[in-house]
């Protein structure tokens, strides 16, 4: 969503786009909280009062008073009439710009991560294996790593750990027998393609 200004330049510009936007377009903002009409009377109070704080130094403190009173009833009628803007509008963007002004953006969705790359068991022992890899180069960002075993000849991948960096250590394992190893990347939006395989006897 675009952000309420705070140079007053800048406000001043959005006042006078609203304005213009309100009655260029009636039928898209037919009854705004605060008029075209009132928030212009404001406006121009605004900009008189600011013309007096730079003209007159010797009263220069009031005048500012008086400026910074106006400026807040500017932001005041403006973000209401913004806020209505984004109500009956749906927050429609192409609408909002005749304002001067932008709904919100839809958040981008989650994609689940890429295919893990690169499997290597570079370390292994009696009950024990060591795994690194590499991070997916596509899809979603990573939450975590899930390493999955199945027993060769089985089709059943059995989940034995999980891990947050591209490494695990995994203990405890059945000793004699040969299994494949594999990681799968995971976040909120789902699982990646498997790594390939890597076989093993420990």
């Amino acid at each position: 969503m675009a952000q309420f200004p705070k140079a007053e330049s800048k406000i001043q510009s959005l006042a006078h786009e609203i304005v213009s936007g309100l009655e260029a377009h009636p039928d898209i903002f037919p009854n705004p909280p605060v008029s075209a009409k009132e928030l212009e009377k404001e406006l121009n109070a605004y900009m008189k009062a600011a013309d007096d704080a730079k003209d007159k130094q010797a009263a220069a403190s009031h005048a500012i008073d008086l400026k910074n009173e106006g400026l807040e009833r500017v932001v005041d009628e403006a973000k209401r009439i913004l806020r209505y803007a984004e109500n009956v509008t749906d927050s429609d963007d192409a609408k909002l710009k005749y304002l001067g002004w932008g709904g919100c953006r839809p958040a981008s969705a989650l994609e689940p991560p890429g295919q893990t790359r690169s499997l290597e068991a570079p370390r292994r022992g009696a009950g024990w294996i060591f795994l690194d890899w590499k991070a997916p180069d596509e899809g979603g960002k990573v939450a975590a790593y899930k390493v999955l075993r199945r027993e060769e000849g089985s089709e059943e991948w059995i989940d034995v750990g999980t891990a947050i960096e591209t490494e695990a250590t995994l203990s405890g394992q059945p000793g004699g027998k040969q299994f494949v190893f594999r990681v799968v990347a995971i976040n909120k939006a789902g699982e990646g393609e498997p790594s390939n395989g890597v076989l093993a006897t420990l």
